[in-house]
């Protein structure tokens, strides 16, 4: 890259785009940072009834039914009328077999 000293002096519509974003960047203080890469760790959420059926491709009433049959209990964290699903942790708890017909 050129000298800052000459980016300052040269006319902006003279300058190229890498220059400009450049010189953008030093004047706000901000340094060049690589984009950090998105990681897979981070948690995916849904929310309420309507996210449920989404999640698991069924209707509302079945949503409401899974819901209240306490399988992904674990996963939902409820707020007054908010509730917050974590989506992964929802159909991990949900294809878990536990007790069921004998």
């Amino acid at each position: 890259m050129t000298n800052l000293q000459e980016l300052l002096l040269k006319p902006v519509w003279q300058m190229t785009g890498e220059e400009f974003i450049f010189l953008s960047k030093h004047a706000s203080g901000q340094t060049e940072t690589q984009p950090r890469p998105v990681t897979d760790t981070e948690r995916k959420y849904v929310y309420g009834i309507l996210g449920i059926a989404k999640l698991f491709g069924c209707s509302l009433p079945t949503a409401n039914r899974i819901k209240k049959s306490g399988k992904i209990d674990k996963a939902i964290t409820q707020i007054g009328r908010k509730i917050i699903v974590d989506a992964e942790l929802a159909l991990e708890l949900a294809g878990k077999k536990t007790g069921g017909r004998k």
